[in-house]
């Protein structure tokens, strides 16, 4: 199924916001814990994320990945923020979050292989 245009441009929109919104919830838990231990993990833990997304889950990723191998950081990064929004006293947030991730990974998903098939070779 190949999302229209717009629809595309949603996605991927919706896809950005919560790659930033789960980098901001890990940063959120880290500092929450307080003191000198709290101040680097609010660092090391969207920093982690942020790392582990460029190699693997990036669309220039420096390691391309079969799409199972992407879904699955994806569903780390995702479900590590969830467990963070938990941390700090929203667990019904950070469930909704979730939810709403695997969504749009997985539509996201969908919709970039019958991208792919609609423009591969041999194809008429």
């Amino acid at each position: 199924m190949r999302l229209p245009g717009p629809l595309h441009l949603a996605n991927e929109g919706l896809a950005f916001v919560l790659e930033l919104a789960a980098l901001a919830a890990l940063a959120w838990w880290g500092f929450a814990i307080g003191g000198v231990g709290g101040v680097l993990l609010g660092i090391a833990a969207p920093v982690a994320a942020a790392v582990l997304w460029g190699l693997f889950a990036a669309p220039k990723a420096r390691v391309r990945l079969p799409l199972a191998g992407i879904l699955a950081v994806k569903a780390i990064v995702f479900v590590a923020a969830g467990l963070a929004l938990h941390g700090v006293g929203h667990t019904v947030w950070g469930a909704v979050f979730v939810g709403v991730a695997v969504v749009n990974a997985l539509v996201a998903a969908v919709d970039r292989d019958a991208h792919f098939r609609d423009v591969s070779p041999g194809r008429g």
